[in-house]
């Protein structure tokens, strides 16, 4: 504390939270200099194993672009979620805890038929690496990979999404979660 006494700060802690909030001022400012075409509020249920928690996530997809000559379009999409903690003794004392909640930025691209009237032209598929505030047993590396599969239309969005590593740091359990989302086009 002062002078030197006391606990010492986690410098690994400090360097996270310093990578969470410049994502966090960048994911602003973008959002700031581009028209979002769309934003939604998702909620819904994780899973770590067999264990269940709540989550929320602010999503934005901004303009869709076609992708060359083909069918798909493709459009910048960002996030902002919040994973909830889960109360689970026999990790107690453990390197990776589920037990604190974890807050994720993330950023990459949404893949979708763009050029059709088929009820399938409102599945997509994202693909985003994110950044989190906090290591868990399910989410233990600096940065996570967020695969979502989902149905969009209207107001509503129904996904399956799932965030891991890859297997690049263990342990590797994921967050494997289904949200329902209220969206707003702009």
């Amino acid at each position: 504390m002062w002078f030197g006494v006391g606990r010492r700060r986690n410098t690994r802690w400090h360097a996270r939270g310093g990578l969470l909030g410049a994502a966090v001022i960048g994911l602003l400012a973008l959002s700031a200099t581009a028209s979002a075409a769309r934003l939604e509020v998702q909620g819904g249920r994780s899973y770590m194993d067999s264990h269940p928690t709540t989550t929320v996530f602010v999503e934005g997809v901004f303009a869709a672009h076609p992708l060359g000559t083909t069918r798909f379009t493709w459009a910048p999409d960002i996030s902002l979620g919040w994973i909830d903690g889960r109360r689970l003794s026999r990790y107690d004392g453990a390197r990776y805890n589920p037990r604190d909640a974890i807050w994720l930025a993330a950023g990459g691209v949404r893949l979708q038929i763009g050029d059709t009237d088929a009820w399938y032209r409102h599945l997509f598929f994202s693909e985003q690496l994110a950044l989190q505030n906090r290591h868990s047993l399910a989410l233990s590396s600096d940065y996570e990979f967020v695969s979502s599969v989902g149905w969009q239309g209207g107001h509503w969005s129904f996904q399956l999404r799932h965030i891991s590593n890859a297997g690049l740091h263990g342990p590797n359990r994921g967050e494997t979660m289904a949200l329902l989302g209220l969206g707003f086009a702009f």
